[in-house]
């Protein structure tokens, strides 16, 4: 009895139930690995020519099927149908269709569980290419924003206080880093992730494909896994790459909690292009930073799925088991979900606008440079324990009288502490505050700058990957 999958059945005596028919059924978007099953079909044939299996003459017959079957597909010419099982029994279906008995043999040597591993490793491997194009766009709207405010001096929070200032450029470029970071995590995983599934078959390896070292070069590969049961089983590589997914929408999630920040009324920092923000349906004023807002909740299925990639693996045995179908739906979401929110934000940010002027008013609110007045005193040799009580009086003298810092006379000074005098009003700018940080990974202009040349140069290095 054959199953309605086509894949397996001959011992069974009666065919599948349609409740299991319905269960075991790959979701239609599963089938998106069908180039990569072809691919490495075509590849498996070759493996086939070495053990004897094909011929040369069969071998090319079947290549150009699968680049025919590959082309067509690209097209919308052939879809899976419902007695499709997944995206191996359609492709198989196709080729015997095409083929007859030639199209049967390339199942010679194989198994659904090498190639369901090794269709999705092939599929992230590519795809963490595109993410990481996309994640450079969003670097180089951030560098081009960074580039017009280095010089624009801003508040800078800590506990969403006002702490020190800063320059403008030198916050938005706190993102870049983090995207660097996960840019390079991306590449990282890739050098793990470039060993070949093929050559396992269903655990025990193969007794016709003997060479998977070779399919694995063809494929792209450094060379093939080194224990089968690891090869079918293991998925650790999914849960990895699921992580630098998760952790790019924690850091996108971060800086749309920031445009929300400096978009409020309240702050005003920056004004978004009406091309990436919406409106309200009752409350003709209002012009609110969605594409920020969806990216923040986007955010939690990229954790979501991590999440449930590493509860499905938790408890199985090491070997193939049917859960490990879960990671698919897990990558394809996180996938998904990054080819949307990138482009989105890369737009907002590109073109949002920047209240310089607003920036530089607010940027000593709060007390912001009394670190300045803290630092001048320690220079001249005040232990700093004891500068930061003096600087806390100064400021307490400053509230009782709603004053700030830059409005204090040398009498003010000398009647909270002698050892202040007049010349510590010259430091007490913001100008001279962000430029008084000067050091490698400092705010000042000069730092800014070297720390933008820095990091054109890693994006050059990591668009060399992405685009290989």
């Amino acid at each position: 009895m054959k199953s309605a999958g086509g894949l397996w059945g001959a011992r069974f005596s009666k065919a599948p139930s349609q409740a299991l028919v319905d269960l075991s059924r790959a979701p239609a978007n599963y089938f998106r690995l069908a180039p990569e099953d072809l691919q490495s079909s075509a590849a498996h044939a070759r493996e086939l020519v070495r053990a004897g299996i094909l011929t040369a003459e069969e071998c090319t017959i079947v290549e150009a099927a699968l680049a025919d079957v590959a082309a067509a597909f690209a097209r919308g010419e052939v879809a899976p149908i419902p007695a499709d099982e997944d995206v191996h029994t359609f492709l198989e279906r196709v080729l015997k269709d095409r083929l007859g008995p030639l199209g049967g043999k390339l199942r010679a040597g194989r198994s659904r569980n090498d190639q369901a591993a090794n269709d999705l490793k092939l599929h992230l491997r590519t795809k963490a290419r595109a993410v990481a194009v996309d994640l450079l766009a969003l670097q180089d709207a951030i560098v081009a924003q960074a580039e017009g405010h280095v010089d624009t001096i801003a508040p800078g929070f800590t506990h969403l206080q006002p702490a020190q200032p800063v320059s403008f450029a030198h916050q938005l470029l706190a993102h870049a880093q983090g995207f660097a970071r996960d840019i390079d995590r991306m590449m990282d995983w890739d050098r793990r992730a470039a060993l070949s599934p093929l050559g396992a078959a269903a655990l025990a390896g193969s007794a016709i494909a003997l060479h998977p070292e070779l399919s694995a070069v063809e494929l792209g590969y450094d060379g093939p896994c080194e224990n089968s049961i690891d090869a079918v089983g293991a998925r650790d590589h999914v849960a990895e790459f699921l992580f630098v997914t998760a952790m790019i929408g924690v850091n996108l999630s971060r800086l749309a909690e920031e445009v929300f920040i400096w978009n409020s009324k309240q702050f005003a920092w920056v004004d978004l292009d009406d091309g990436y923000a919406t409106g309200s349906s009752i409350m003709p004023q209002k012009k609110n930073p969605d594409i920020a807002e969806l990216t923040r909740g986007r955010a939690s299925r990229l954790i979501a799925v991590l999440q449930g990639v590493l509860i499905a693996l938790k408890g199985i045995p090491f070997a193939y088991n049917r859960d490990l179908a879960e990671d698919k739906w897990a990558a394809f979401e996180a996938l998904d979900t990054l080819e949307l929110v990138l482009p989105a934000m890369t737009g907002m940010i590109a073109t949002m606008t920047v209240d310089r002027d607003r920036l530089k008013a607010q940027a000593t609110l709060g007390f912001t440079l009394a670190t300045e007045v803290a630092d001048w005193l320690s220079r001249r040799g005040i232990p700093f324990s004891e500068a930061h009580e003096i600087t806390g009086a100064l400021v307490r003298h400053c509230e009782a009288r709603g004053c700030g810092l830059s409005d204090l006379s040398a009498a003010d000074l000398a009647a909270v502490d002698p050892r202040l005098t007049a010349d510590v009003l010259t430091r007490l700018t913001p100008e001279a505050a962000v430029a008084a940080r000067s050091g490698h990974n400092g705010t000042a202009p000069a730092s800014v700058r070297g720390q933008i040349e820095r990091l054109v140069a890693t994006l050059a290095r990591q668009r060399a990957w992405a685009s290989a």
